[in-house]
């Protein structure tokens, strides 16, 4: 793989990262439960090091590093929700968009790991995609914590649910076979796979 082809995926996470950063800021801000700020300002500054050195990378490969997320970064990789989401107060909500941020960011790094990379990239790559793995996998177990904690008022929390094929914010029930008919759906298409 030339130089060029391998700077730009390291340029790529090096934007995931810092929207990452970004992120885990910005959600940390409104979060409630001061575990969660603490652990998700950890995951800001972790992400800041990954860039840091991916950034390192890319100059002892001779290119450009990037030195931001992107303006459509947050488009793209997941955090698009998060600012709205923090005035709603809601730990779940947070952690929910958090999570859908981490998915993006996990596969960004699965992506780098199938590209041919010089030795020392592609340690440096496997070694933060393996982090990258802990902290999605911490976020969605405390998602899933926080969606079975009962609030104050009693009620637990939902998750949020985008738009079933007919363009209905329903709760969709979930079939017997994935692969089946579902009957939740008004059109009767199949419903996706979960991933």
């Amino acid at each position: 793989m030339q130089n060029d082809n391998v700077i730009s995926v390291l340029n790529n996470l090096i934007e995931t990262c810092k929207d990452g950063e970004n992120g885990f800021r910005t959600a940390a801000e409104g979060l409630t439960n001061p575990a969660y700020q603490t652990k998700f300002r950890e995951y800001a500054s972790q992400r800041g090091d990954f860039a840091r050195a991916l950034q390192a990378e890319v100059r002892t490969l001779g290119g450009d590093p990037e030195t931001s997320g992107t303006v459509s970064g947050s488009l793209h990789r997941g955090w698009i929700d998060i600012k709205s989401v923090v005035t709603g107060k809601s730990d779940h909500a947070i952690l929910a968009e958090a999570e859908r941020g981490e998915d993006i960011a996990k596969a960004a790094y699965d992506a780098a790991q199938k590209e041919t990379l010089p030795a020392s990239a592609a340690a440096l790559v496997r070694q933060q995609a393996g982090q990258v793995r802990q902290v999605h996998d911490a976020v969605r177990d405390a998602r899933d914590m926080e969606k079975s904690r009962p609030h104050a008022d009693g009620s637990r929390a939902t998750a949020a649910r985008g738009p079933g094929c007919c363009g209905t914010r329903r709760a969709i029930p979930r079939p017997r076979d994935r692969g089946s008919p579902c009957a939740g759906w008004r059109c009767g298409r199949r419903r996706p796979p979960r991933r």
